[in-house]
């Protein structure tokens, strides 16, 4: 294969020739191009004088340079447009080259082949597709084919490759856009979620100080308010059981020690004397002494108890 991208590709049926001005076998003298004739050289109706290129038969490739002009009248209506040097034509037949009649053995003059032009010559003639000879008016458009994919350029296999790279060039940037999104917003989310946890931190009651605010200690303003007037009193401004209770107390204790200084004896007058002459503070078998005085309390302390508790049980309800 050649080493030069092709620019051209198309199918075409050629022939063979050799003009070296021998006049032999229809010899017209020698190649246009100026070039001796040898073996390479082709001829072309159109192509500029100078174009290279190769052509492929049966899968073998032969370059070429377009050193002439011809075919003539065969060229018309698009049917031969190449001629192929007689030496490459009998290797491309495996034939052989009969040099003194200047005709290729076995007798076969024509051929279809395969052609990529590799660079446009600068002599004269037109660049594109083949027109037959002398006929610029009409284009061979059949001539020329798409480039197959094992002949395509290496520029062109260069920009795929650079279409590639930028395809995922752009895909690892927008990769990276997307992370650095989630982590600006998983930032985000952890510095609100360290602001909210501060705030609870902040608002959280500090040991010892809310102790006294919150009523679960008990502290002397504490104790000083359960005595108060308001500690007395209900939600709604009534009267708790406790202060019921502590109102019933004060009145039945104070009852209870009249009741029991007051009570008299039924027999003797208690300021009578005795055998002793002892008056009040004489000893007595009854409850005329202190002793009845204080069992006289005791009586009235348990009414009170008994009051009590039917005060906190009426509470209770």
């Amino acid at each position: 294969m050649s080493n030069d991208t092709p620019i051209q590709h198309g199918e075409v049926t050629a022939t063979y020739f050799w003009d070296d001005a021998s006049g032999i076998n229809g010899d017209t003298g020698m190649p246009a191009g100026g070039e001796p004739m040898q073996k390479g050289l082709f001829s072309s109706p159109s192509w500029p004088l100078g174009t290279e290129g190769f052509i492929v038969y049966e899968g073998e490739e032969y370059e070429f340079f377009i050193g002439d002009r011809g075919p003539g009248v065969p060229s018309h209506d698009c049917d031969v447009l190449l001629d192929i040097d007689g030496k490459t034509f009998a290797d491309m037949m495996g034939e052989s080259w009969d040099s003194t009649n200047y005709v290729v053995t076995g007798g076969n003059g024509h051929a279809e082949v395969e052609y990529y032009i590799t660079k446009w010559g600068d002599g004269a003639g037109k660049e594109g597709a083949p027109h037959p000879f002398e006929q610029p008016e009409n284009k061979c458009e059949d001539a020329v084919s798409p480039m197959p994919a094992e002949y395509k350029g290496e520029d062109e296999k260069s920009e795929k490759k650079d279409d590639s790279k930028k395809e995922e060039s752009k895909k690892d940037e927008e990769s990276k856009k997307d992370e650095s999104k989630e982590e600006t917003s998983k930032d985000g989310s952890d510095e609100q979620q360290a602001q909210d946890e501060q705030q609870d931190q902040d608002g959280a009651p500090v040991a010892g100080e809310d102790e006294g605010q919150s009523g679960t200690g008990v502290t002397a303003e504490t104790a000083t308010n359960d005595l108060s007037g308001t500690g007395l009193m209900g939600a709604e401004g009534a009267p708790s059981a406790s202060a019921l209770l502590a109102l019933a107390i004060i009145p039945a204790v104070i009852i209870a020690l009249v009741f029991a200084w007051t009570r008299r004896p039924a027999g003797v007058h208690a300021g009578a004397d005795d055998d002793s002459g002892k008056g009040l503070m004489a000893e007595s078998s009854g409850r005329h002494g202190v002793s009845s005085l204080l069992d006289l309390v005791r009586e009235g302390g348990n009414n009170v108890s008994e009051m009590i508790n039917r005060l906190r049980n009426g509470g209770d309800k």
